[in-house]
């Protein structure tokens, strides 16, 4: 990975340490780093994977499963360089107060690290970890959090990759986009992501439509995303992308019902919100979303980089529901792919949170090996990419993918970098 200057990394702020007073007593006592058990021979590897589930929004339950699958490989086969993996789930609901539980437990058991978790609600869960020293590895790049404190390490280059790629994707198409996104924090930052993308082939910036999260009709958002009289007349004219997680299908239904079929209008969105899994659902070779286009972080799912992972879950899943196309699911194998490798170096030392940190930060050699489903790793501050507010972005890939007969599959072989637009982003430097 090539090195380059960027802005220096955030520092812990004040008010992470001042979040302490807010930890419940019963799990976390006094301030600043806490000691944590250590890993050593014949003491398990504790470490913590975080997703929402059972809720009216995003939901990733798959994720945590595939995190008791991972462990229950490895395990089977000696453990990791001989030590037992050991991995507590936690539900944290979509919600602020049950991520800062969450992140609390993963305090209170000791955990070496979270690891390939999904949460919006940075600041509530990013704090605890930092007093404590636990390392973030591999969240799903919902959050500004995961991008900027020096305890995080994503496995890839977030929302903000997948809008600027999307914006490109669809530059080279559509004469005007419109881009349906949630009424949050998160949903904001959506929309200067994606005209970067745009601007890079001279578009003119999206028509925003904002939707609730946990909308049970979207006919007012389809409507405002309506096709203008004469556009409909040439598939390239008008352009819908709807990046709404598990509501993305439920919009495009709305907006089709209101607007002749929608065939007429080129659809798109980014994986998580159309993937095979959506596909499969609304009629295979004969669903709606045939010729959508998507903008992912990794190679299309039947890609045979993905064999290991669906080997394991073969053998090993033990009755859990784990769908391999989900993006979520994906990212949890790639971070505990990370964590193997930090283990595997540290060799007859300690396993605790401050040394699979210090790893991470020293780098191994070559960077990690993610199996080609993502460029090597690498955190260390020369491999760090000059993203303006993002200093802890390593991985700025992302992959161009159409739903064709029924199958999501890549527009072009390989990775497209969104490096250059991410830090030339002009709005994303305020």
């Amino acid at each position: 990975m090539t090195g380059r200057r960027r802005p220096p990394s955030l520092h812990r702020s004040g008010a992470a340490f001042a979040a302490c007073a807010a930890l419940s007593a019963s799990l976390v006592s006094g301030c600043g780093p806490l000691p944590l058990a250590a890993a050593g021979p014949g003491n398990p590897v504790i470490v913590m994977t975080w997703a929402p589930e059972g809720t009216a929004a995003t939901n990733m339950p798959g994720m945590t499963a595939m995190a008791r699958t991972y462990a229950r490989w490895v395990n089977a086969s000696g453990g990791i360089d001989g030590r037992e993996l050991k991995v507590v789930t936690c539900n944290e609901r979509n919600n602020g107060i049950e991520a800062g539980h969450c992140a609390q437990r993963a305090v209170a058991e000791g955990a070496a690290a979270v690891v390939g978790s999904y949460s919006q609600h940075g600041r509530t869960f990013m704090s605890p970890l930092e007093m404590a020293g636990i390392p973030y590895i591999g969240g799903y790049g919902v959050t500004d959090e995961e991008f900027t404190s020096p305890f995080s390490y994503p496995v890839n280059g977030g929302q903000a990759a997948l809008l600027a790629g999307n914006g490109q994707q669809l530059a080279r198409t559509c004469e005007r986009v419109t881009l349906v996104r949630p009424d949050t924090v998160a949903g904001d930052r959506m929309v200067a992501f994606i005209n970067a993308g745009l601007a890079q082939d001279g578009r003119h910036e999206v028509t925003d439509v904002l939707a609730p999260e946990d909308a049970e009709d979207y006919t007012a958002q389809a409507r405002a995303a309506g096709v203008r009289p004469g556009e409909g007349k040439a598939r390239s004219a008008a352009c819908v992308t709807a990046v709404l997680g598990d509501r993305t299908d439920d919009f495009f239904r709305s907006f089709r019902k209101l607007h002749d079929g929608g065939r007429d209008v080129q659809i798109a969105s980014v994986l998580g919100g159309v993937g095979q899994d959506v596909v499969n659902r609304t009629g295979g070779e004969d669903s709606p979303f045939d010729g959508a286009f998507v903008t992912g972080w990794y190679p299309e799912p039947g890609h045979p980089r993905w064999e290991p992972m669906r080997a394991v879950v073969r053998g090993h899943a033990d009755g859990e529901e784990i769908d391999t196309a989900d993006p979520g699911v994906q990212t949890t194998w790639i971070a505990y792919t990370v964590l193997r490798v930090v283990i595997e170096s540290l060799g007859d030392s300690e396993v605790t949170a401050g040394s699979v940190r210090r790893a991470l930060d020293r780098g191994i050699e070559g960077g990690v090996d993610t199996g080609g489903v993502t460029p090597k790793l690498s955190w260390r501050y020369e491999d760090l990419l000059a993203v303006r507010d993002h200093p802890r972005m390593a991985n700025a890939m992302v992959t161009y993918l159409e739903v064709r007969h029924g199958r999501v599959v890549p527009v072009r072989n390989g990775f497209v970098s969104v490096a250059e637009t991410l830090e030339s982003n002009p709005e994303d430097r305020r």
